[in-house]
């Protein structure tokens, strides 16, 4: 085999797409990097000696203080995550009491490694403010001998400032630090008594406790080491010029500088106020007024994730340690956030509740999203365009660095609005009620609850949850193009800089700067360390060294290069811009930029401002993605150490938690429009999970993260499947509802449902959590695979607890059930609903007939239905008899389930309950179709057949009970005289049936006669639902099987002697397409011809069903052979036995007679007991006996309605008194029903199984009737009677 060039190969693999169809619906990825970013030198800034400033000093200084703040950012995280080690020590019981010592050095020997690091917290804090000191004062000298502080100096001043800050509050507030220090003292003291020279220890014990004792022993003590030798005054003024103006006019890019700032300016007022020199002169570069403004701008400052610092609070208990700023009543008299009057407290809500401002978030995320796309597409196209206008290159890279600094700022404001509303609630905790769901009181919850969990209400959290998707959604679109922008920012920060360093400082230095030699020296130093001189194309290479000193020269124009300015030159290029506009003196009045006596002209300054802090902003756009990383991290909503510690508690359950509580509220909302970020609190735990392992460096805080999110997410999913689920029951059941219904109602819209997109979460298969990566998808599927699975189980539950007039209701619910797994399944792939149907109807198996539904219904008709329901034959329906059953039935309770196992939602389940109740009180022709649409063509069989063998039952058990009666009757019993009266005839037939003492046996036997006629009659309903469904299959079925039905409407024609339309069309489509010569796979299409005629076989085969009806009738006469010699003796005289037969049309005469007599009496009880089924089951066994004629003729009930007849006429022709039939209408019209009944069950059973002139049937292995026993044609008694004059 050839080898495949490489260039080929190449142009292959870039047709493959590496992109799969899962949305962006979570945050970016967290990267664990170690490395250092562009905001900070690589080498520790030893290049800046390159360039000749006279730097070293402050070089050396720069890179001990960003040492410092290195250490210190490490000894605040051992200080936040500190937890009391006393909690978890064993105590001895008093039996223990000489174990004592040995736990006292154990306990000892554990305590002594927590406080070994707060010793270390200690040193390092002395070493810390002693080193900031000296350099403050090492600056701050008047001659100025050495060049500096620079900016990056001055934010290292700050930064190490605000690390001291935040220790001294730390210690301040962690309660737990001197309570395990008492008991660590107290083991030391029982320890120490073994040992010697514990002098130095006990000293340095003291020195411990003094320092943990002590409020702001850190700040007290860097005061101490500021003022030691001289003043710190200047430095002290210019750090707090520069943090005012700063603040004013929002330099900072990232809002942790600006949270720096807020935290260390009240500090710095302390300081410099505390002066002993000139402790006012600070507000006269510096206006009071503009320290309030700020101070009350911002009462709230965040400083740990649940743990905020308040600068009026800062003053006020500074004060009490620093005499000299206690003189300053203004800013003393602030208000602490929870001093806030209460008008003044609702102006802050709108400024700190991100609710007030998400409206004109959500247009900002927007606006920028789009412009952020379009700029993305402009760069695309540039890099796809060979040859492309350099000047339209420089616009589009341009516009995309002015779209990543938009970015940056947007990012910065919304993390900071987060930051800030959460300071503010935990300064502001819940005082109003607890949501009425629970009975206990505000006092026994939690402060954290009243801080988050109750804190929130829902229209905060909501706004929560969308501000936290536009923050991760923007950072990850941004994360997306790092390598694609990346160029692009490069090139155009070395344009800035090199139009700034070659054009406007040229012009400057001829205009400006011309006389100014001091000046003009900086503005060449900038040029010659930052300028990029062979980038330059507008000169020859002959004239670009005098380009370099200054010459006149016209607007230069440069190569796009990716050559961005290093950390070195960025910090070189703003000291030398702040000392051309300081011009080297740190006590000139006013601010940076802001110097009224400058003689530098106000665009120049403009110019210089403008490109200054442009600087500022290289870096952090240098250091893309760690920029992008810092900004979006949300991890701090889930820290809690704080409150924990003062709660005395190990951790808070997980509705405490605010990313739960984020998450849970997206999916108990129902918003369509928030369900695609219900991912997005989950980056919550990533961003925790990161700031555990990296910044807090914790396992313990980790191993809580994840517990907290495996519990979690499994809720999570289980709520969201129960999301789904409920949406698509509820879509389902609303579709299904009844149009004319719908219209009927003037409220009809309540039953609609609110679509709701979860396409989005069903492609999710790679969500990343704690590290690794998890198919949602697939535990959706899963989860729903076992909710619809345990849906019919509880609908089969439900189903057993109820009778059989039920079905039509589980139809129902069954039918929304299968749509709505249609409909899921559509988006999502799960098992196969007949699949599921299977396995809960136990009907896996293929030799498996019976399933669960149909044994339950047999099990039903069996106990219930049958003994206890009476047929109406007028309505076709059985309903439940009013008498009270003989032996109760036992059915389990009604098991309870949440409405989405209904039908949703409580609306749709009464609409759908509403329909149910119609067919709740009978059972008939509805509820049939229901049966064989539930049951299929399976384990209907099975049902019948069971049916069919009760019928034999019920034979077999009352024979014994008929022969009974048949011994009862009198030897002989003759025709009722007409010249009796009905009175008379009544009486004779109360006579002649003398079976007072076998009640109980006629109650049975007419009790197994009505279940044999009920069983029959529910054939007969089965039969014309079958037939319905059969006549709808084979309309659907013979176009393509070329059948037409006969003239007589049963027998099948084909069309053709070919074969059928179906198994012609596969076999020209198979031809067809195997005769082109490209056809890939042909036997494919061979296995589908041959599959179409299997299916032409199977569908023909099952065209001619016989009727279950005729094949029950048949049945039951198989059944009656064995009793026919004793219920059908044949006359021994050949003629009809009129006196002497005691044939079952006799005892059924007797029988029939008797109960319409009672129900006459009785007002109908005894018919609403028995119904009409038993003349169905007694007129069935009359017939197929060929005793139709014989009772007709005999039967007593006819003899005494002839009798009425006659004697009604009689009484018309005389003009008698009705007096006779007084007293026996009730009994007459009855008779006359039971005779119209009698009449419509034998021409129904002539018309379906006729015996004259035909055979009886027997049955078939595929249930087709078989001829198999003659009847002959009973003697007409009219022709045997003698004939008169004979």
């Amino acid at each position: 085999m050839a080898a495949v060039p490489v260039e080929e190969a190449i142009a292959a693999l870039s047709t493959f797409s590496l992109e799969d169809e899962q949305p962006e619906v979570q945050g970016p990825a967290v990267l664990v990097s170690t490395e250092k970013g562009a905001t900070e030198s690589p080498v520790e800034y030893s290049d800046v000696n390159a360039y000749r400033l006279s730097l070293s000093e402050d070089t050396k200084a720069l890179n001990q203080l960003n040492t410092l703040i290195q250490e210190g950012k490490e000894m605040t995280s051992v200080l936040y995550t500190y937890r009391s080690c006393v909690k978890a020590l064993p105590q001895l019981p008093s039996s223990m009491k000489h174990s004592q010592a040995d736990l006292y050095l154990e306990t000892y020997q554990v305590l002594d490694l927590e406080m070994s690091r707060l010793r270390e917290i200690q040193r390092w804090q002395a070493s810390a403010a002693s080193k900031l000191a000296a350099d403050m004062q090492r600056f701050s000298r008047p001659e100025r001998r050495i060049n500096g502080p620079t900016i990056s100096h001055l934010w290292s001043m700050l930064k190490l400032l605000d690390v001291l800050v935040q220790l001294d509050h730390l210690k301040n507030a962690k309660a737990s630090i001197p309570n395990d220090f008492s008991w660590y003292k107290r083991t030391f003291t029982q320890v120490s008594v073994q040992w010697q020279d514990t002098d130095s220890m006990r000293e340095e014990l003291d020195d411990l406790q003094i320092f943990l004792s002590t409020r702001w022993a850190i700040l007290l003590n860097l005061h101490v080491e500021m003022f030691r030798v001289n003043n710190v005054e200047d430095i002290l003024q210019i750090l707090i010029v520069f943090a005012v103006e700063s603040l004013e006019l929002d330099f900072a890019l990232l809002f942790p500088e600006r949270h720096i700032l807020l935290r260390v300016l009240p500090v710095l007022v302390v300081l410099a106020t505390s002066s002993e020199k000139d402790s006012e002169s600070l507000y006269k570069r510096v206006k009071i007024n503009r320290l309030i403004n700020i101070f009350k701008s911002d009462p709230v400052i965040p400083a740990f994730p649940d743990l905020h610092l308040s600068s009026a609070a800062i003053l006020k208990e500074l004060s009490t340690y620093f005499q000299k700023f206690s003189a300053q009543t203004r800013l003393l008299t602030l208000p602490a956030p929870h001093e806030i009057p209460p008008r003044e407290a609702q102006e802050y809500p709108r400024h700190y509740l991100i609710l007030i401002h998400i409206g004109a978030i959500r247009a900002e995320h927007d606006d920028f999203t789009i412009r952020f796309a379009s700029a993305m597409n402009q760069l695309l196209l540039l890099k796809s365009t060979d040859g492309a206008d350099v000047e339209w290159g420089k616009e589009v890279k341009g516009n995309m660095y002015d779209m990543v600094i938009e970015g940056f700022q947007l990012l910065s404001k919304w993390t900071a609005r987060i930051w800030e509303q959460c300071a503010w609630k935990f300064s502001r905790p819940c005082k109003d009620a607890v949501p009425s769901e629970s009975n206990e009181t505000l006092a026994s919850y939690s402060d954290y609850e009243k801080v988050v969990r109750y804190n929130y209400s829902a229209e905060e959290r909501k706004a929560l949850v969308e501000l936290v998707s536009y923050i991760k959604s923007i950072g990850s679109m941004m994360l997306r193009c790092d390598t694609l922008v990346a160029d692009a920012l490069w090139e155009t920060i070395h344009a800035e800089v090199q139009d700034f360093v070659q054009n406007t400082l040229a012009t400057m230095l001829r205009t400006t700067f011309r006389k100014k030699k001091d000046l003009s020296r900086i503005l060449s130093d900038m040029r010659t360390l930052s300028a990029d001189w062979m980038a330059n194309t507008s000169k020859p290479e002959g004239e670009l060294q005098s380009s370099q000193h200054g010459g006149e020269e016209s607007k230069g124009n440069f190569y796009p290069r990716p050559v961005a300015p290093t950390a070195a030159q960025v910090h070189c290029l703003q000291f030398l811009i702040y000392e051309v506009v300081s011009g080297g003196n740190l006590r000139k009045p006013g601010g940076l930029f802001g110097n009224s006596g400058s003689e530098i002209p106000v665009n120049d300054l403009k110019q210089l401002e403008t490109f200054f802090y442009k600087l500022s902003f290289f870096l952090h756009i240098l250091d893309y993605s760690a920029t992008v990383t810092t900004l979006t991290d949300l991890g701090f909503l889930w820290f809690r150490e704080f409150y924990l510690e003062s709660s005395r508690v190990i951790q808070f359950p997980i509705e405490c938690s605010l990313p739960w509580m984020l998450a849970d509220h997206v999916l108990e909302s129902q918003n369509a429009g928030l369900l695609e970020s219900v991912l997005i609190p989950f980056d919550i735990y990533n961003d925790s999970a990161q700031q555990a392992l990296v910044v807090l460096k914790q396992r313990f805080l980790y191993d809580e993260i994840e517990a907290e999110v495996d519990h979690g997410f499994d809720i999570f999913v289980a709520k969201l499947c129960e999301t789904i689920f409920t949406y698509y029951k509820s879509w389902a059941a609303s579709e299904l509802l009844d149009p004319s219904f719908l219209f009927a109602l003037d409220n009809g819209e309540k039953y609609s449902v609110q679509p709701m997109k979860f396409s989005a979460l069903y492609k999710m298969t790679r969500v990343k959590l704690l590290g690794r990566t998890i198919d949602l998808r697939s535990l959706i599927a899963e989860r729903m695979n076992k909710v619809f699975r345990d849906n019919l189980e509880f609908l089969f539950d439900r189903f057993e607890s109820q009778d059989l007039c039920a079905i039509v209701e589980l139809d129902k619910l069954l039918d929304i059930l299968k749509h709505a797994h249609a409909l899921l399944s559509k988006d999502l792939s799960i098992d196969s609903f007949s699949l599921m149907l299977n396995e809960m109807q136990e009907n896996i198996s293929p030799v498996s007939f019976s399933s669960r539904l149909a044994s339950q219904i047999w099990a039903e008709m069996q106990n219930d239905f049958l003994p206890n329901f009476v047929l109406c034959n007028t309505t076709q329906r059985f309903i439940r008899s009013s008498k009270v059953p003989l032996v109760p039935v036992q059915k389990p309770s009604v098991p309870y389930a949440k409405p989405n196992f209904y039908c949703g939602t409580q609306d749709l389940n009464s609409a759908h309950q509403s329909f149910a109740r119609l067919h709740g009180g009978f059972f008939g022709i509805p509820h049939m179709f229901s049966i064989v649409r539930l049951l299929g063509s399976r384990s209907l069989p099975w049902l019948i057949r069971a049916l069919l063998d009760h019928i034999s039952n019920k034979i077999t058990t009352i024979e014994p009970m008929i022969t009974g009666l048949q011994e009862a009757l009198p030897k002989s019993i003759g025709l009722l005289p007409f010249d009796s009266g009905v009175s008379g005839c009544m009486r004779i037939v109360k006579e002649h049936l003398n079976w007072g003492a076998k009640s109980e046996l006629k109650a049975e036997v007419l009790r197994g006669i009505k279940e044999i006629g009920s069983v029959l009659y529910w054939m007969g309903l089965l039969d014309i639902v079958l037939r319905e469904v059969d006549t709808t299959r084979f309309m659907q079925t013979a176009p393509w099987l070329g059948l037409v039905p006969g003239v007589d409407g049963q027998i099948l024609h084909h069309q053709d002697g070919g074969d059928s339309p179906i198994v012609n069309l596969f076999k020209s489509a198979t031809n067809a397409i195997v005769s082109i010569p490209g056809c890939p796979n042909p036997t494919s299409f061979y296995t589908m011809s041959k599959q179409a005629e299997a299916a032409d076989l199977l569908y023909k085969a099952n065209m001619n069903t016989g009727s279950v009806l005729e094949y029950a009738l048949a049945f039951t006469s198989a059944a009656l052979d064995k009793y026919c010699s004793k219920w059908s003796a044949a006359p021994k005289t050949g003629f009809v036995d009129i006196t002497t037969s005691k044939d079952f049309y006799r005892i059924y005469s007797g029988l029939q007679i008797g109960y319409l007599e009672d129900s006459g009496q009785l007002a109908s009880n005894n018919h609403e007991s028995l119904g009409d089924s038993v003349a169905w089951g007694g007129c069935t066994i009359i017939y197929l006996l060929g005793q139709q004629l014989h009772f007709e003729l005999f039967d007593f009930s006819y003899q005494v309605l002839n009798v009425a007849e006659v004697e009604a006429v009689s009484i018309a022709q005389t003009h008698k008194s009705s007096h006779l039939l007084q007293g026996w209408e009730a009994q007459i019209e009855a008779m006359k029903k039971a005779r119209r009944l009698n009449n419509h069950v034998f021409s129904m059973l002539k018309a379906r199984c006729p015996l004259e002139d035909k055979t009886a049937c027997a049955i078939k292995q595929s249930g087709a009737p078989l001829h198999r026993i003659k009847f002959e044609n009973t003697v007409s008694a009219f022709e045997t009677l003698p004939q008169r004059g004979v």
